[in-house]
């Protein structure tokens, strides 16, 4: 199947970064290369270090990217190391970052990949297949019921997490659950059928919350995050894109935290912490896409921007 991405609000990220020709970027989540491609025609000087930890995106964006080699470093590598692997290249400091943290159109509708359950395939969910972690497979076969609730609950806000949980059990019992679609039906079949039909996608909750704990997404956002407004130069800008809430909340707090001054206690009469603030936020709510792109891009209606600008 071809590489198929739409960057989310692609107009608003290129303004929100306020390019410099000579600048130093990096994009975190190169994806299809939608938003690097954006970012790479505003260089000149400049340079734009790419990462992803998924090969096929590396293939794909190597291609859209072609005409812009001398300007662009591609890594392939999990987002989370990247402050740590541009150190190591002799990068210390960055004029800007964006990281997209959205699964790509590609990854959702290639079935084998088994992120979607709208295509049939064998249940995977790792970004990186080369990486050895738990699949979505081995997860929904061999987890108890309790493990199973817990991470339906926490990582999809699933409010049927427990009966989903004991029917997965329940059906795997009789039989292995090996693809996508066997894992829908016992979703949907958990759900009153009221919720089913209401629902944009029954089952969205619960594959949500797995393919976040078998890739650990949640994990060390916060650490990225801080290691990565660091690294700005003064006036440099980080952009990242969410689309869900519980991603949303840990990318708020952080900027939320790191563009306060005194963060005592709101008794205290004078600031014993110290604390002193090392971005300002560029706008206070999170930039949402426009009502055109939310019709042409369905995956836009829940995408969250937010913006900090070194001080």
């Amino acid at each position: 199947m071809e590489f198929k991405h739409v960057p989310v609000m692609l107009n608003e990220v290129i303004e929100g970064l306020n390019i410099k020709q000579n600048g130093i970027y990096v994009d975190c989540t190169v994806g299809g290369g939608g938003h690097s491609f954006e970012i790479a025609k505003r260089l000149k000087t400049g340079h734009l270090y790419a990462f992803d930890r998924d090969q096929d995106a590396i293939d794909k964006s190597t291609k859209t990217l072609e005409k812009f080699k001398d300007k662009i470093t591609l890594i392939k590598s999990n987002y989370k190391d990247a402050p740590k692997v541009l150190k190591e290249m002799g990068v210390n400091k960055i004029d800007g970052f964006l990281i997209d943290l959205g699964v790509s159109s590609y990854q959702i509708d290639e079935g084998e990949r088994g992120f979607s359950f709208v295509h049939d395939g064998k249940l995977d969910m790792r970004m990186d297949r080369s990486e050895d972690v738990l699949t979505a497979e081995e997860i929904v076969n061999t987890f108890s019921q309790e493990q199973l609730s817990k991470i339906f609950f926490e990582y999809g806000e699933e409010e049927f997490a427990k009966v989903i949980a004991k029917n997965i059990v329940k059906a795997r019992q009789e039989k292995k659950i090996e693809t996508t679609f066997q894992l829908r039906d016992i979703i949907e079949n958990s759900l009153p059928k009221k919720v089913v039909y209401s629902r944009g996608g029954a089952s969205k909750k619960v594959f949500q919350a797995i393919r976040i704990f078998v890739n650990g997404e949640l994990e060390g956002l916060d650490t990225l995050l801080n290691e990565l407004a660091e690294m700005l130069n003064k006036d440099g800008r980080g952009a990242v894109l969410t689309f869900h809430s519980l991603e949303d909340r840990i990318v708020k707090n952080v900027f939320k935290l790191a563009s306060t001054d005194c963060v005592c206690p709101p008794k205290t009469p004078i600031c014993i912490c110290g604390h002193k603030a090392s971005v300002r936020l560029v706008s206070k709510k999170p930039v949402v896409a426009t009502m055109e792109e939310q019709k042409t891009n369905s995956r836009s209606t829940c995408a969250k921007l937010r913006i900090v600008e070194k001080i």
